[in-house]
């Protein structure tokens, strides 16, 4: 019979809405389809087992419970409810609340489980306030934690949280001629932890206003310097630098000065701000002349004629860094500051220089960088007293600055030969302290040197300083027993790097023997609770001399509230537990002893166990 043709109406399962197809027909298809049908339900029927009596409907599954976050948000520093403070749950944009007049807010319809919080508001953190003195900051640093853990139930109690309040640095500069100071430009650094030890970082900088008044607000609790940037009264000074000018006559300006009235970072005063607080910094400036002071760098012979990048850089006699302009003549090699009168150190450093070029070719029009000249590095310095006249025709001899290279010594025992594996050594160096009672210029974690076993571990030269000397091993199976340079101990004293590089020996000694530790929270607080989870950041600090680099570790319930620690040096290690995501200066033995801790030992190729104490 041939086939005819009809619309048929179905609905499109996308849209939700009717649409009619056009088919093909034949009369005799809807018996062989019956047939089909029947076939086809047959064979399930004998698939699915019977239904029981007394459960006919298909079971459903229940729907997740709902909870509602509810609590209120206080400030930290007063205690005092905190209005309009904006909670919502990471995840979904639809889901937060203000908090009311009286720090309440209430998120209903959650799902019950975990969820991840956060707390803001403008001119505030979301972080623990710290403690007034500078004492306990150096013992203790807490670090912002910008979400919080919470799992959810059904009538669970209120949530409690706390955003600390943003403090301020403000002042007024004078100039002691009696004009305005305005547009004199400042610098904040803040006291900040790397690796156990503090250092400085810039908090930013700014201006002073026409009438000389400046501020740096929101803040977080800390401790701070500040100096003033110099300034000149003929801003032709600024200009590069030509052939000729080196007997230019001084000029007249403002030196830079670090609060309240220091010449050099060594005598400048730490202003600890508070939670919510505003400290008032106040600098007069001196009037005075600035004389010109010019070099010229000497590069050894072998490096005539060579593409070198300079670098020149004002420092003070201890090697801190200082904030006056240095400019370079390429052509003359002529190098020229404008300073005050005091005690100064002109370094300089080079670099090959790097092209870019635009390649042929297949991918013709791809940018490449290429390197012209000696990939070695010159560098070289020299002292200079400026003291009412110029200084004119000093020579800055320059060397090559020598790669750094690490000797690699293995201990080997019987158990740990057959665990540990070759793979990369890494010794990482940061800025140790130039003077009595200074901190350090925290800047970049820079790589000193590494390689495989058997070694040696090789680098790039570093510029003249001193600094602190942190291993990595990557492999398993090894970990430190001592670094030292030419009977130095590496752990207890900086390195000293030289304008010719690093003259003794650097030997790193490992051993093959490795300890673990394990850490669990007490079984009190290892299960999950409703409410804010709590979470404590765990150090293991050994007791004997190390260069290597502690993790610490985080111990929550909601991830099973255990972690062990592998690669460990054998020893005696005292254990310590903060609260929430915390650091201190563990390298200082003092804030050390201010801060409690479980004693443990760690034997050679052993397992230890320690059951935190929470505070």
């Amino acid at each position: 019979m041939p086939s005819q043709w009809c619309l048929i109406p179905r609905v499109n399962p996308e849209r939700g809405e009717s649409v009619a197809t056009l088919v093909s027909f034949n009369p005799l298809r809807p018996i062989l389809y019956g047939f089909m049908g029947i076939a086809l339900a047959a064979m399930a029927f004998a698939q699915e087992p019977l239904p029981v009596a007394g459960n006919q409907q298909p079971q459903q599954q229940s729907a997740p419970a709902l909870a509602s976050l509810h609590g209120v948000v206080r400030n930290a520093a007063s205690g005092e409810p905190l209005p309009r403070a904006l909670v919502s749950v990471e995840g979904d944009a639809s889901t937060g609340a203000l908090t009311d007049g009286d720090g309440k807010f209430e998120i209903p319809n959650l799902p019950a489980g975990p969820v991840i919080v956060s707390v803001r508001k403008p001119g505030f953190f979301d972080a623990p306030s710290s403690e007034s003195s500078e004492q306990a900051a150096e013992a203790e640093d807490e670090i912002a934690s910008p979400s919080h853990n919470v799992i959810l139930a059904q009538d669970m109690p209120d949530v409690e949280f706390s955003l600390t309040p943003s403090g301020a640095i403000q002042g007024q500069v004078d100039l002691s001629n009696g004009d305005t100071a305005g547009g004199i430009s400042l610098t904040l650094l803040r006291r900040v932890l790397m690796d156990g030890r503090a250092g400085w970082v810039s908090a930013g900088g700014t201006k002073t206003r026409s009438d000389g008044a400046f501020r740096f607000g929101e803040l977080p609790p800390g401790v701070y310097e500040l100096y003033s940037d110099p300034s000149l009264d003929a801003d032709d000074l600024n200009l590069p630098v030509q052939a000729g000018r080196g007997n230019a006559t001084h000029a007249w300006g403002f030196a830079s000065v670090y609060y309240p009235d220091a010449r050099e970072p060594s005598g400048a005063s730490r202003i600890t701000v508070d939670a919510g607080a505003t400290v008032q910094a106040n600098l007069t400036l001196v009037r005075e002349a600035f004389q010109t002071v010019t070099a010229f760098a000497v590069p050894p012979q072998a490096y005539a004629g060579r593409d070198l990048d300079y670098t020149a850089q004002v420092m003070d006699i201890s090697g801190r860094a200082l904030p006056y302009t240095v400019r370079f003549d390429p052509n003359s090699k002529m190098i020229q500051a404008t300073l005050p009168d005091g005690g100064y150190r002109l370094a300089v450093t080079t670099s090959p220089r790097l092209r870019f070029s635009i390649d042929g070719g297949p991918q013709a029009g791809s940018v490449s960088l290429t390197q012209r000249g000696s990939a070695q590095m010159l560098q070289g310095a020299v002292d200079v007293q400026v003291a009412g006249q110029p200084v004119t025709n000093l020579r800055v001899a320059l060397t090559e600055a020598p790669p750094i290279q690490v000797e690699l010594n293995v201990q080997r025992s019987g158990a740990g030969q057959q665990s540990a594996s070759a793979g990369q050594f890494v010794v990482t160096a940061t800025q140790a302290p130039l003077s009595p009672g200074q901190l350090p210029d925290a800047g970049m974690v820079a790589e000193l040197a590494s390689g495989q076993l058997p070694g040696p571990l090789v680098g790039q030269p570093v510029q003249p300083g001193a600094y602190w000397l942190h291993t990595v091993a990557a492999p398993n199976g090894y970990c430190e027993s001592s670094f030292i340079a030419g009977g130095a101990n590496l752990a207890r004293e900086p390195l000293l790097v030289g304008q010719a590089g690093v003259q003794a020996p650097l030997e790193l000694t490992l051993r093959d023997d490795c300890a673990k530790l394990t850490l669990s929270l007490p079984e009190a607080i290892a299960g999950e609770t409703p409410g804010e989870e709590k979470y404590y950041s765990v150090f293991a600090i050994p007791d004997f001399d190390y260069t290597f680099n502690v993790q610490p570790v985080t111990l929550r319930p909601s991830s099973g509230g255990t972690i062990t620690l592998n690669g460990l040096t054998p020893g005696n290690y005292h254990v310590y537990t903060l609260k929430g995501n915390a650091s201190f200066e563990y390298r200082n033995p003092a804030a050390l002893a201010a801060l409690p801790s479980q004693a443990v030992t760690l034997s050679p190729g052993a397992t230890a166990s320690v059951v935190v104490n929470v505070p």
